[in-house]
Formats: C-alpha cells, sequence, structure tokens
C-alpha cells in the first residue's frame, strides 16, 4: 500500500493559496464519484461507508495517516466540509483529533526510550495531524459562524460560536470537541519537540500549525466567551511561547488582534498575565507594551485606540508590575491625539497608585514614582478633551477609597475639582461634584474631633491652640531670642565663642564643680521643663497644621458649594441629581455653606417634563428631603420620631424666602398625596401651634401653621378639622399678639375650599358657610385690629382672601368690613374699634351687619348706612387736625377697598364659571331638565340681568340647597353669552359707577390722593393709594382710561420705590385686562427698566417678560432695552434677561426677527462701552442658528457699514458680521477694507 511522501511546507503552500486545489489522487473512488456532484456528499451513507475503515485503521495504528488513500479520502472531505452533515465533520474532528493523542503517546514513549529511527517518521506523523487538525479547525469554525448568522447578525469578522445544526442534522456543539483537540495540542507540545524537529524553522513551521487554529478560535467572540475554551486556548499559547520560540510570532499575532478584533482587548491582557504570574515569562508583555508604546494611530482610526487602551487598563488591573516596568515608555502616549488612549492612561496610572498605595514598599524610588504619577493626573484635570478630565475624576474617586489618604494630594484635588465645577461640558461637571462628594465621605480629618466638617468648630480649634501655643513661647523680648540674629555666621565658630564666654556673659552661672545639691537638682527639674515644654511645642505646632489643613479643605468646600448652588439650575437632569446628592452629603458632614443649597434645592419640585428624566429630578429632591429632614434615626421610638419629623418640617420654615415657601409648599403638599407624611406628625404639628399653657417661640408656632396650611392644599381636612384651635390661637389672642401667626392661620383657612387646579383634583366638596360662622365672625374681626404695624397689611389681605373662599355671600360680609372701617376713619366722636369680645363663645358670635343683610342686596351694591354721609363728601381737607393715626387707618382703609375690589371680580368669575358648569349638568340631566329649560325659555330675556345681578349668592354657594335649586331652575333658560354680557356689565358699570355701590365711592376719593400727592404727602397712605388705584383700575376699563395718565405719571416722577414697583405690575395687569388701552403706553414700561433703583428695574424685567412670552404686548422695536439688562451691575437681573431671550429664542425665530432693531438701539447708546456690548451681541447671535437667518442677518448689516458716520458703529457692525456664519465674499473683502475716513474740503 503506497504511503504519502508528506512534505508541509508544499502542503501548506497549497493549503494558503486555495485549498480546494489541492490535488486528492488517492482518495476512495465513492468520493470521487461524488466529485461532479458535491451535494451527494450530504449523504451519511456514503460518508461513513468511507470513514468507517480509516477510523479502524487510524484506531489500530496512527501511522495509517500516511497511506495515500486515507490521507487523500480525509482531504477530499476537508475540501467539500460545506456539503457534510454535522456528524461527519464530527467524525473527521475525533478521528484526527484521536489520533493526534496517540500518536503523541507514542513519541514520548520512544523519546524515554531514545529510539532515534523512529524520530523522522514521528515528525512527518506530527506534521500529517498538525495540518488535517489545522484544516479542521478551521472547518468547524466556518461551520459554526454560517450556522450562526442564520439566527443572528455577523459582527465584524469573529465566527460566533454555533450550538445548533440548521435542517435536519439536528444539534452539534463543537465546544465540547474544541475543548479536546486543544487539550491534544497542548500534550504535543509538551514533548520535547526539540529532538523531533531539529531545526528552528522547521518547528516554527509545526507549532504554527497548532497555533494557527488557535487564533482563529479567538476570532469569534462567542467562543472567547466560553470560559473553558477561552482558558484552554491560553494554554495552548502560553506553552508554545513558554517552551517552543512562539514569542515573537505571539507578540505579532496579538499586536494585530489588539488591532482587528475589539473583543479581543480584555482576553489577550488576560493572557499575558497569565503567561506572566503561571509561566514565569513577561518579556512578551514588555515587548507587546514597548510596540504599544512606539505605535501612532491614525486620526480617523477609532478602532485601534479604543482597543488598545481597553487592553492596557484591563493589564493595569490584572497585571500592575507588568505595566510599572514600561510605564515611562507608555507615557508618551499622553501626547497622542487620541483622547481614547489619553483615557487610558489615565486610568492605568490610576491603577498604578492603587497598586503601589497596597505595595509593602515604602522606600524612596516608591514615594517618588507615586508623586510622578500624582503630577500627571493632576495635570490631567486640565486635558483639552472632557472625556479625558471626566477619566482623571473617576480616577481619583477610585484613589479617595484607599486606605492610605494622601492629604496633600486630596487638598490639591478637591482645588482642581472645585475649579472644574465652572468647565463648559457637563459630564465633567458632573464627575467633579461626585469626585467632591467622595473627597468629603472618605476626608482625613476624622482622628481628633470626629468627621464633621463645621468650619466654625475648626476655626475654634485652631484660635485655641494657637493661644496656648503663644502661652508656651517665651515673650519676644527675652535675652537672645530677639529673632534678629546674624544668621550667616558659620556654626563652628558660634559654638567656640558659646564655650569661652559662657561664664563670661552670665557670671550667675557655676560648672557643675561649683553647684551644691539642690542646685543641682534644681537645674535637672528646670532642663527637665524645658525639654517638656518643648516636646508640648513640638505637639502643638503638629495639630496646628492639622486644624489648618482641614480648615483649607472646608475653604475649598465652602467655594465649590457655591458654585453648585448654581448648577441645580443646569439643563442636565443628571448634574442637577448630582449636585442634590452633594448637598446632602455636606449636611451629613454639618458644613454650614451646604444649608443653602438644601434650600436652593427646594425650587427643583418645579422642574418641567413629562419625561422620566424631569420626573426623576423632583422625585429624587424627595427622596433627598425625605433622607434630611422627614426620616428619624432608627433607635427612636414612634413618638419621639414623630417629634424629630415635626421640628424638622417647623425649622424648615425659618428665614424662608417667599419664594422657597411656595416651592416648600408644593414638595409637602406631593409629598402629602403620595402619603409620606405620618397622621402622627399633623397631630405633632397642630400640638406645637395650639399648646397654651407654657409660652413657646413665635417663630415656632408661625412655622407649624405655615406647614399644616402647606399640607392642606393636598388634603383640606387637616385644617377642617381643627377649626375651634385656628379661631382659638391664630385668630384668638395670639394673633393679635402675632399678626404674622393670624396671616398663616388665614392662609390655612382659605386652603379648607381649594381653588383652581387643586379644586378640580380635590375629591371633597366644601360647603360655604354662611356669614354668621364664628369663623368668618373672627376673620372679619381681625381685619379690625387697630396697629400701625406693617404688618397688619398682610394679614388683612389674607383674611379677606379666606372670606372670599369661604363665605357663601363673601360681598355682603366685605361690604361690612368697609363699612365699619370707614366710620372709624371719618367719625371721630365714635370709639375705634380693636376687637371682638373674645369672651364669648365661637358659636354664638353675632354676625357682623344682620340690619343691612335683612335689608338690603346682598352684595356690595347694597347702599351705605352710617357711613354713607361722611365718606361721600370729598376727602378731608388738609387743614383738618391728621394725626398719625388717622393717616394709617386711611391706608388701611383704601387697602381693603382696593383688595376687595379684585377679589369681587375673582368671585364674579367663579359664579360665571359654577352658572355654566351647572347649566352643563343641568342640559346633561334627564327629562325633568329639559321640561325645566323649556319652562324657563320665555323669561330668558326679562330674567337675564336679574339672575346675573341677584344670584351671585346662589353662584358662590356651592353647597345645594332648595331655594338655590328653584333660582337655578329660574336662569336656566339664561344663555351663557347673556350672563357673561351681564357680568361684564357689572364689572364695567356697576362696582365704581353705580350710585347705590360702596366702592363707587371710594374712585373719586383714591384719585383725589394720587393726584395731590403734596397735600396727601405721607408715604404710606401714597403706597396704599396708588395700590388701591391700581386695583380699582382692573375692575372698569372706563375708570382705568380716566385715570390711566395720572398712574403713569405716578410710575414716571414718584420718589418711592415700592409705589413705582407697584405701579409697573399694575399696567402688566392692566395690559392683560384691557389690552386697548396699555398697548399704545408700554413705552413707559420700558422706561422702567432704566430705573435708578434695582427693584423696580427687577420687578419691571419680570413683568415684561411675562407679558412678551405670554403674548400679551406687541413687541415694536423696544427690545433692545431688554438687551442692555443682560449687562446690568444686579446679577439677578442679568441673569433674568438671559432667561427671558433664552425663551423667547424658542418662539418663531422672535430673535432674528428683532435682532437688527435691537443692534440699532444698542449701537446707538453711548453710555454702552463695547466690551458690553460685543457680549451682548455674541449672546444673542448665539440663537441665531439657520444658515439662511445668518446670511439675511449678514446682508442687512453690511448695507449699514458705508454708512457708518463713526469709527465705533462701523466696528460694532464689523464684529456682528464676524459672529455671522455667511460666507459671503464681498462683505469679506469690504470688512477687510476697514473703516474709510472721507474729508471734505474746506
Amino acid at each position: 500500500m503506497d504511503n504519502v511522501n508528506f512534505d508541509i511546507n508544499d502542503a501548506l503552500k497549497h493549503y494558503m493559496s486555495d485549498p480546494a486545489a489541492i490535488p486528492t489522487p488517492e482518495a476512495d473512488s465513492a468520493l470521487v464519484d461524488c466529485e461532479n456532484d458535491p451535494d451527494s456528499l450530504a449523504d451519511n451513507a456514503i460518508i461513513n461507508g468511507v470513514l468507517n475503515p480509516i477510523v479502524d485503521a487510524v484506531a489500530e495504528n496512527p501511522d495509517a495517516i500516511t497511506r495515500s488513500s486515507i490521507f487523500d479520502s480525509l482531504q477530499f472531505l476537508l475540501k467539500y466540509t460545506s456539503y457534510l452533515s454535522a456528524h461527519a465533520l464530527s467524525k473527521i474532528f475525533d478521528l484526527i483529533t484521536s489520533g493526534l493523542a496517540t500518536e503523541a503517546d507514542v513519541i514520548h514513549h520512544d523519546l524515554e526510550s531514545d529510539e532515534q529511527e523512529l524520530i523522522a517518521q514521528h515528525k512527518m506523523l506530527l506534521e500529517m495531524y498538525g495540518f488535517l487538525l489545522q484544516w479542521t479547525i478551521a472547518a468547524v469554525e466556518t461551520k459554526a459562524a454560517e450556522k450562526s448568522s442564520t439566527t443572528m447578525p455577523a459582527r465584524g469578522r469573529g465566527k460566533p460560536k454555533g450550538r445548533k445544526e440548521v435542517g435536519k442534522d439536528g444539534s452539534w456543539d463543537s465546544s465540547t470537541q474544541l475543548e479536546i483537540a486543544l487539550n491534544t495540542m497542548c500534550k504535543v507540545l509538551r514533548l520535547k519537540l526539540g529532538k523531533i524537529f531539529l531545526t528552528t524553522s522547521e518547528r516554527d513551521t509545526f507549532i504554527s500549525l497548532l497555533t494557527r487554529p488557535v487564533y482563529m478560535i479567538l476570532e469569534s467572540e462567542q467562543r472567547v466567551k466560553n470560559t473553558s475554551i477561552r482558558m484552554h486556548t491560553f494554554k495552548v499559547l502560553c506553552v508554545a511561547v513558554k517552551h517552543h520560540g512562539h514569542a515573537y510570532a505571539a507578540q505579532i499575532s496579538i499586536v494585530q488582534n489588539l488591532t482587528y478584533f475589539e473583543h479581543l482587548s480584555e482576553p489577550m491582557a488576560e493572557l499575558l498575565h497569565i503567561l506572566a504570574e503561571q509561566y514565569d515569562y513577561p518579556q512578551l508583555a514588555d515587548e507587546i507594551l514597548r510596540e504599544l508604546s512606539n505605535k501612532e494611530f491614525n486620526s480617523n482610526d477609532n478602532k485601534g485606540p479604543k482597543s488598545v487602551s481597553t487592553f492596557m487598563v484591563k493589564l493595569s488591573e490584572l497585571a500592575p508590575r507588568l505595566i510599572i516596568k514600561q510605564v515611562t515608555l507608555l507615557a508618551k502616549q499622553l501626547d497622542s491625539e487620541s483622547h481614547t488612549l489619553r483615557s487610558a492612561l489615565i486610568e492605568v496610572f490610576g491603577n498604578m497608585l492603587v497598586y503601589l498605595s497596597k505595595s509593602d514598599e515604602r522606600g524612596e524610588n516608591h514615594k517618588s514614582q507615586m508623586n510622578a504619577f500624582f503630577d500627571v493626573l493632576e495635570e490631567r484635570f486640565l486635558d483639552i478633551n472632557p472625556y479625558c478630565r471626566c477619566r482623571t475624576m473617576q480616577v481619583y474617586l477610585k484613589i479617595c477609597e484607599l486606605e492610605q489618604k494622601f492629604p496633600k494630594r486630596r487638598q490639591k484635588a478637591a482645588e482642581l475639582a472645585c475649579q472644574s465645577l465652572e468647565d463648559k461640558s457637563s459630564h465633567v461637571r458632573r464627575n467633579a461634584i461626585k469626585l467632591l462628594g467622595a473627597l468629603i465621605r472618605t476626608h482625613p480629618f476624622t482622628a481628633l474631633h470626629g468627621a464633621q466638617l463645621a468650619r466654625k468648630d475648626w476655626q475654634e480649634r485652631l484660635d485655641k491652640v494657637d493661644a496656648e501655643l503663644d502661652a508656651l513661647k517665651p515673650p519676644v523680648d527675652a535675652p537672645g531670642l530677639d529673632g534678629n540674629a546674624n544668621t550667616t555666621v558659620d556654626a563652628g565658630l558660634l559654638d567656640d565663642a558659646t564655650q569661652v564666654d559662657a561664664t563670661q556673659l552670665d557670671p550667675s552661672q557655676k560648672s557643675p564643680a561649683e553647684m551644691t545639691e539642690e542646685e543641682k537638682v534644681a537645674a535637672i527639674r528646670k532642663a527637665q521643663e524645658e525639654a517638656a515644654t518643648s516636646e508640648a511645642i513640638e505637639k502643638l505646632t503638629l495639630t496646628k497644621r492639622y486644624y489648618s489643613e482641614a480648615l483649607k479643605f472646608i475653604d475649598v468646600l465652602h467655594e465649590a458649594t457655591t458654585t453648585v448652588c448654581q448648577l441645580l439650575g443646569s439643563k442636565n437632569k443628571s448634574e442637577v441629581i448630582e449636585a442634590m446628592d452633594f448637598f446632602e452629603i455636606g449636611d451629613a458632614y454639618n458644613i454650614e455653606q451646604n444649608k443653602v443649597g438644601i434650600r436652593r434645592m427646594l425650587r427643583l419640585i418645579w422642574t418641567k417634563g413629562n419625561s422620566d428624566e424631569g420626573k426623576g429630578v423632583q422625585t429624587h429632591l424627595i427622596e433627598c428631603y425625605k433622607r434630611l429632614f422627614f426620616e428619624a434615626p432608627d433607635s427612636f421610638s414612634p413618638n419621639d420620631a414623630a417629634n424629630y419629623i415635626a421640628r424638622n418640617m417647623i425649622s424648615l420654615t425659618f428665614g424662608a424666602t417667599p419664594a422657597e415657601l411656595t416651592s416648600l409648599e408644593q414638595l409637602l403638599a406631593t409629598m402629602m398625596k403620595q402619603g409620606m407624611i405620618p397622621e402622627i406628625v399633623i397631630a405633632k404639628l397642630w400640638q406645637v401651634y395650639g399648646v397654651q399653657k407654657r409660652e413657646i417661640s413665635r417663630k415656632q408656632r408661625r412655622g407649624a401653621i405655615i406647614v399644616l396650611g402647606m399640607l392642606a392644599t393636598a388634603s383640606p381636612e387637616i385644617v377642617v378639622g381643627e377649626m375651634e384651635t385656628m379661631l382659638r390661637t391664630g385668630l384668638g389672642s395670639h394673633g393679635r399678639a402675632d399678626l404674622q401667626l393670624a396671616k398663616f392661620t388665614c392662609v390655612a383657612l382659605r386652603r379648607i375650599n381649594p381653588s383652581g387646579r387643586s379644586a378640580k383634583e380635590s375629591a371633597i366638596k366644601f360647603s360655604r358657610l354662611s356669614n354668621d360662622h364664628a369663623v368668618l365672625a373672627r376673620l372679619a374681626a381681625i381685619t379690625e385690629v387697630s396697629t400701625e404695624s406693617k404688618e397688619w397689611y398682610g394679614v388683612a389681605e389674607q383674611a379677606i382672601n379666606a372670606i372670599y373662599a369661604l363665605s357663601r355671600h363673601p360681598d355682603v360680609l366685605c361690604s361690612e368690613i368697609i363699612r365699619r372701617k370707614t366710620k372709624s376713619v371719618f367719625s371721630p366722636q365714635a370709639s375705634r374699634p380693636t376687637s371682638r369680645d373674645e369672651s364669648a363663645p365661637l358659636s354664638s358670635a353675632s354676625p357682623p351687619a344682620t340690619q343691612d343683610c335683612e335689608e338690603g342686596d346682598p352684595t356690595l351694591l347694597a347702599p351705605p348706612t352710617q357711613a354713607q354721609p361722611a365718606s361721600s363728601q370729598p376727602p378731608p381737607s388738609p387743614t383738618k387736625k391728621q394725626n398719625k393715626d388717622n393717616t394709617v387707618a386711611l391706608s388701611q382703609l383704601l387697602f381693603i377697598v382696593g383688595h376687595v375690589a379684585i377679589k369681587q371680580i375673582v368671585h364674579l368669575e367663579l359664579c360665571e364659571l359654577d352658572f355654566k358648569r351647572r347649566k352643563q349638568e343641568k342640559e346633561k340631566s334627564a327629562a325633568a331638565a329639559k321640561d325645566a329649560s323649556t319652562l324657563s325659555a320665555s323669561t330668558t330675556t326679562s330674567t337675564g340681568r336679574k339672575a346675573a345681578g341677584n344670584k351671585r349668592k346662589s353662584a358662590a354657594a356651592l353647597a345645594p340647597e332648595e331655594d338655590e335649586g328653584d333660582e337655578l331652575d329660574l336662569i336656566g333658560g339664561t344663555t351663557e353669552d347673556d350672563f357673561t354680557e351681564a357680568m361684564a356689565h357689572i364689572r364695567e358699570r356697576e362696582l365704581l359707577y353705580d350710585g347705590r355701590s360702596l366702592l363707587a365711592i371710594f374712585g373719586p376719593m383714591v384719585s383725589e390722593i394720587c393726584a395731590n400727592n403734596t397735600t396727601y404727602k405721607d408715604r404710606n397712605l401714597q403706597q396704599a393709594a396708588t395700590l388701591c388705584l391700581a386695583k380699582l383700575m382692573c375692575v372698569s376699563s372706563e375708570y382705568c382710561e380716566a385715570n390711566l395718565p395720572l398712574l403713569i405719571t405716578i410710575m414716571e416722577r414718584s420718589t418711592d420705590a415700592t409705589v413705582r414697583s407697584n405701579a409697573v405690575i399694575a399696567l402688566g395687569d392692566m395690559a392683560v385686562c384691557f389690552n386697548h388701552l396699555i398697548d399704545e403706553n408700554t413705552d413707559f414700561l420700558y422706561r422702567r427698566l432704566a430705573d435708578s433703583d434695582a427693584s423696580v428695574k427687577r420687578t419691571c424685567l419680570m413683568t415684561l417678560t411675562f407679558l412678551i412670552l405670554a403674548g400679551q404686548v406687541k413687541v415694536k422695536g423696544q427690545l433692545g432695552e431688554m438687551a442692555k439688562c443682560l449687562e446690568d451691575e444686579d446679577k439677578r437681573i442679568a441673569d433674568l434677561a438671559r432667561m427671558f431671550f433664552t425663551e423667547l429664542s424658542t418662539k418663531d425665530n422672535a430673535v432674528y426677527n428683532h435682532f437688527v432693531d435691537m443692534f440699532s438701539l444698542l449701537s446707538a447708546d453711548q453710555r454702552i462701552d463695547e466690551e458690553s456690548f460685543r457680549r451682548i451681541v455674541r449672546f444673542l447671535l448665539g440663537f441665531v442658528e439657520k444658515d439662511k437667518h445668518a446670511k439675511q442677518l449678514a446682508d442687512k448689516l453690511a448695507a449699514r457699514l458705508p454708512r457708518c458716520d463713526t469709527e465705533r458703529q462701523w466696528n460694532d457692525v464689523a464684529f456682528a458680521l464676524g459672529l455671522l456664519q455667511h460666507k459671503n465674499e464681498d462683505i469679506a473683502k469690504l470688512v477687510g477694507e476697514g473703516f474709510k475716513v472721507v474729508r471734505v474740503p474746506a
């Protein structure tokens, strides 16, 4: 039987060029017959007929492979593996693997026996098996990749492992056979191959037969994920490198793998780690790192650097010792253009620091290495790329968790992180916040006084140490301690002189021989005391340094906190969440400045967004506040926990601004709706509010009712059940003594009947109260408290609000309040009412004026009683005696009148809405309603006016009663338009002009007081009168038109900033109510943007922002005045202006449309310096994003260049053109020529 004359080099040459072209002349005839019809090879019967004898022959003796027929048959089958079934391929794989394993055993035995003559035969057999195994594994991997591609998309060049054979072949998992094959390769590689392959080239060729399929297996991502296969492949490669000179070839392959296969980055690092640790061969890692450090990547190549980066980071985690030897070379890549590589090196250096900090060695070299790594990391805080800057901070986060604290480096890191809070990248800012939080959590100043970082405490400790040091140190004027000695003298000279002259300098000193025993004891004691003092000074000096470093760290945190407060307003939600976490950490460590941030966080409850991100911020805020204030320590009993939470809730109101209280209200209401506030806590709050037996601080009692009022917005029942307590406390003696308490009690009472959106959400409907109810009687009485305090105005406002919220007929009650107040002001003989009889029982409180309720029309149109003669006359002459009490009382009267007027309009609108709602409900109801509508159709015209004027009572009364039901039936046929028209008539003509109207009396009086500000010159009176005038003007357009010139004059000329601010707000309200009147006078509003007082300017800017963004006023070119505010000295005004233009830019190219007008106004204003002008223009042009708009603006501005009279004007236009992306060569040329001065000859 012919044997094959096998030449491995020739076989590989054919295989590499085209495996299908390898000649197989001696193949089995059954296979040759299939050559023209390869599909027939799928028949397992034919294949088994050929393979079974081969399997038997090889099993008997592995030498059988050398037979031509067997070898060619196997080669033939491998050429056509794509047609073979999985079963057939599996059988071939087993055959070759088992043959090679048997041959390895035979070779091992023969080498041990030193059978030299068989070596050539063994060499050929190994090459033949190795060649076939390489081919088989390639076929198996190709098959697996084909199967995989039918079930999942192929990724790159990887060949994912195929678990199941598609079609009739059933399932075939080749991974088990692969593991056996890889084990067999290891077995072969453990042989003393040097005795078989005598030349290096022969050995390398054979080794490549085994390693090439291994690299092919690694190319498959699915194979690499299989830990067992991965470890087997590593084993083959490690043995080949360690014992068979495969290092150089492995180096080339690994670097190529890193370049082309992303999934191999971490496995290759793992391989080098195993090679160095288990096989003691670190040289390959060294060489690869050296090669990578010199590698230059194409700027367009993203894949290569990413893969290499992952590899280096993984290797630095697994084998830091390998990296640290080559770190100097790797550092060169810090100059690489690829930010991915730089990021990786930053992480590598971080891992090196972690490794060094945990190592036992502590020599000079160790210290210098750590310093070098820290220096690089500190430099990278300023890397050009934000991802690198972020990575640096992430590395520091890891370093913070180490046991070794590195105090000096931490201080530097804190300073750099503080600077990074102002980075333009939100990712960097977010990581900087996170790093600062970690630095606080792991700070090193815990040794002496616990972990708290309150600056005040640390400063006290430092001052105390300073004092102790000063006490221990000798006085400055002590001999020889003047501190001005010549320190440049040679030390040797000083020693000699001292020794010689010691006794001369101090004759009292004696030598030891001359001393008595007592003197010797005293001298020893003195020396010991000096030594103790020296030791104490040294200890205190170290303590002082410790305190100073702690204070430096705390100062950085205080500075950072200010910036983080600003970042709470960031558009990036994850940054906002990070900032909240920072404040929560800071609060745990008692950093004083953090309390500002925790308050500032409250406004985030208004974060917009239906997205998860927007809700995420709100949810996170609630969670933060819950952890900070609403979760008691676990060790507390339920009662103590409730006390703790109630005390915290009250403390949140201390020193809070109105804006913060509004946000806190929203937060607490949201928490209440979500069931986060326990009942016991609410009970505790009522206890604090209502406590009578002992004196408690005013602000604590106020805080309790403020919080209860806030909770009542979500659950009005909280207040309903405690009305008695509120009447006794807030509207009783405590309220009269503390008007703020009374005010917040009124606010809480108002919550009983929710309005607006809260009313829709509320499930419980509140029945309004009759005017003789104790609550309303007390509310009316609290407005009549005799006081000169400014706090009265807040109480009166909220009391009237509460009356309109709770009363069934609020107009009747308010009419009585105005009558009584008018009488007390204009009837000197009448005693001024102080309060109602508090001793009377609450239930029997008499109604304010039963007589009037019975007699007159129950509205503000009721005819005035005793007060009418006095109040219908013109205002009292200034010649009459007018003391301060009268002025205050008149101011209070005017305030009540103005506020009642405004509330009456709102009340009328609510009546109208209620009428419409009832009408709709009526129309939807059954046939009875239809009958009612036909019955009332005939009376529509006759009852319309009567219904409107008379039925406010029924519209306001929410609790349905029989008589009200009848009244509604009466107006059932009134159309909505009729009703609306009637309401408009009441507002326009009756409230301020009807002879029966109580308010009509005050219209002329208020105008008179405002117009004669020299006669009525009291500041408070003018403020109240202007406010009243403004509110009355919002009632009727006729009254508004008549008094508009007066209000504008007041706004322009008043010397009182409060009056001007109120006038601005009033004009804004009138612009909404009576747009046609105000539209022509908006210029007066814009002028207030240049007001000398910052508060007026801010009020005006806010008013205009609302009006413009809501579309209530037309912008006619005055936006330039708004733009000037961008450079205002007051930061809040500048921020408001920025917010306005940012919002405006979202509305139909508004900034683009008005830019030219704004530019003209800004450029013409000589008061704006050039730098400010440029900053404004740069900011505004940032909103012009479309190329089309930029070109059109450029054309308009370029046309101005030739018309510029001054160089400054020309520079302004040229600057704006430079910011626009116009790409117009003509414009560029025009600008390039510069400003031309043309002199006209004389």
